[in-house]
Formats: structure tokens, C-alpha cells, sequence
């Protein structure tokens, strides 16, 4: 880190991305991390004054309402978050010339395609948290700042809530828990997410022309695979591991998602397209399977179970 390191602002230090953009993000200059307490995206004056206190060279902001269902009967919430706050963002971004990098969703799309969705496809959201993500791009590209925007799916840590962890929980209640099989993606661990945001950041940092680098981005792991055979593959992983499984490999049964009464529609599609992002930054990534992996093993030495 030089005397010319930027200076970054992290918005939602403790979700699970942005828990794992503390250790990224240290690397490429001096960060602050908040969390929701010390910024509070509802109250606007508030949110411009900490931006204009801090004057950072990039914004990244992990902070978002994720109440997938509830947003059903929040709506205001979910839009003053996702979308009224992402816009201040991008005004006080534009007014000190600094980049907004924000993370967005799969959710934007219906997952109608029959294969991975591009950049340039039309998003069509499904729910209210989907359709205020959605408006958060719109608004962050209204604008104009120079940006980011990372759409991403099916994340996951060992900080904070997830599917993996769901799974993990209700194998050690239930002797057979039964998974959706007809919904498809690639689950990406945020690990994955922070290190490559923190490669984009070194090299924007190091370009004479970064605004060229501008724009939205797909960010997932390699592979795909449905949410019936990623529990499958966890459970497969925790048991050779031996952790306190009642519900092996075996006892997983396949369901459609119309058989879940949930609130808020969720698309079925949810592989995205990384090609540019790969070829615009050069950057690999990895079969999802290698994080995976790397998750049951981090449970499985902190003994988080």
C-alpha cells in the first residue's frame, strides 16, 4: 500500500460479502468499513454526510433489503434501500468523481431463458426484491458515475445466513429433507465475490483510462448445477467429514418449487453469462465445487456445528 492508495468506503460490513470485502479490500488502500448502525441507508442526509465526511475514491456497497419474501408486504422498505438509497450513492459518487461499486442479483431476470443471461439481456424480475434491485441499477446508470455493477447468485459464506447452512441445519434435525430440483445456477461462495471485486479495484487503480472499465458485470463461479444436487454434493462432503449428520446424500428428495408456498416468485433460471467479465478483466473462475469444498471444511475445523 503506497501514500497513493484509494481510500475505500464499505457499506454493510457485516453481511456475508461484506464481512469477506474487510480482508479483500484491505489490500488495494485505506478502507472503512460501516455497518448499518454507523450508516443508515434510510435516512438520506445521513448517508450523504458520511460520504462527503469520508470522500472516498471508491464506494462499495454491499448494503441491500434481502427479504426476498417479506418485500412482498415491505415495498417502501425494499425500494428506499435497493433503490432510493443506491441513487444517493451514485450522486455523491458523481459529485466527487469517485467510482460506486454495487452488487446486484439474479432476481433482476424471470429465468425464462434457456440459457445463462448476458449483460445485455432485459432484465424481467418475478418480485417487489427483484424489481427495487433492478431500480437500483437503473438509477446508478441514470446518473452516470463511473460504476461498477456486479450481479451475482446463489451467494453463500460461513458468515450469515444461506442455503448451505440451511441445509447443514436441517440435515442434523431431519432424517430426509426434501430440496428443490428444478431451479438451476451456479452457487458462489462470497470469498469468491471479495477477491475478485478486489482485483477489478487494483486494476482500475492501475489504468491511465479506468473509465472504460465501466459498467455491468456478471460474477458467478464456474459450473452450474440445481439446488437439489448442491445439497446433495454438501451433504456428500459433511458426511465423509463427519460431522453430525442425520440426513446423508440418500435422504435427499427431489420437489419442484411451485411446492413451496413461498410469498415472492423466484426465477428457475439463475445461471449468468461471465464472459465479459473474464475477458475485460482477465480474471479466472473457479468450478463452484472448489468453494464448496472449501466451505464444509472451514465448518468442519472451526466446529461451527
Amino acid at each position: 500500500m503506497t501514500s497513493s492508495s484509494p481510500k475505500i468506503l464499505l457499506l454493510g460490513k457485516d453481511s456475508q460479502l461484506g464481512w469477506e470485502l474487510r480482508r479483500s479490500l484491505s489490500t488495494i488502500g485505506p478502507l472503512m468499513a460501516c455497518d448499518r448502525q454507523s450508516v443508515n441507508l434510510e435516512n438520506a442526509d445521513e448517508l450523504r454526510s458520511q460520504i462527503r465526511l469520508h470522500q472516498p475514491a471508491f464506494i462499495v456497497n454491499t448494503a441491500a433489503y434481502t427479504a426476498v419474501d417479506k418485500a412482498e408486504t415491505e415495498q417502501a422498505k425494499a425500494y428506499q434501500i435497493n433503490e432510493t438509497a443506491v441513487r444517493i450513492l451514485a450522486e455523491e459518487a458523481s459529485r466527487l468523481g469517485s467510482w460506486l461499486v454495487h452488487y446486484s442479483t439474479d432476481y433482476v431476470f424471470d429465468g425464462e431463458k434457456a440459457g445463462p443471461y448476458t449483460e445485455e439481456d432485459r432484465p424481467r424480475p418475478l418480485n417487489v426484491y427483484g424489481h427495487s434491485k433492478a431500480a437500483g441499477e437503473v438509477a446508478i446508470r441514470d446518473v452516470g458515475c463511473k460504476y461498477l455493477i456486479v450481479r451475482s447468485g446463489w451467494l453463500y459464506s460461513v458468515h450469515g445466513s444461506n442455503f448451505p447452512w440451511a441445509i447443514l441445519r436441517r440435515a442434523i434435525e431431519r432424517d430426509q429433507i426434501e430440496v428443490v430440483a428444478d431451479s438451476f445456477g451456479a452457487p458462489t461462495s462470497a470469498h469468491l465475490v471479495a477477491d475478485i471485486t478486489a482485483a477489478m479495484l487494483g486494476q482500475l487503480n492501475s489504468l491511465h483510462k479506468p473509465e472504460e472499465l465501466s459498467g455491468t458485470y456478471h460474477l458467478t463461479a464456474s459450473g452450474e448445477t440445481s439446488w437439489y444436487d448442491f445439497a446433495q454434493f454438501l451433504l456428500g462432503l459433511a458426511h465423509n467429514r463427519g460431522l453430525p449428520i442425520k440426513a446423508n446424500p440418500n435422504h435427499v428428495f427431489p420437489v419442484t418449487g411451485a411446492s413451496y408456498a413461498a410469498a415472492a416468485i423466484r426465477p428457475k433460471n439463475s445461471r449468468l453469462d461471465t464472459s465479459l467479465l473474464r475477458d475485460r478483466f482477465r480474471v479466472y473462475l473457479p468450478d463452484w465445487k472448489l468453494h464448496a469444498r472449501r466451505f464444509i471444511e472451514e465448518v468442519a475445523r472451526s466446529r461451527l456445528l
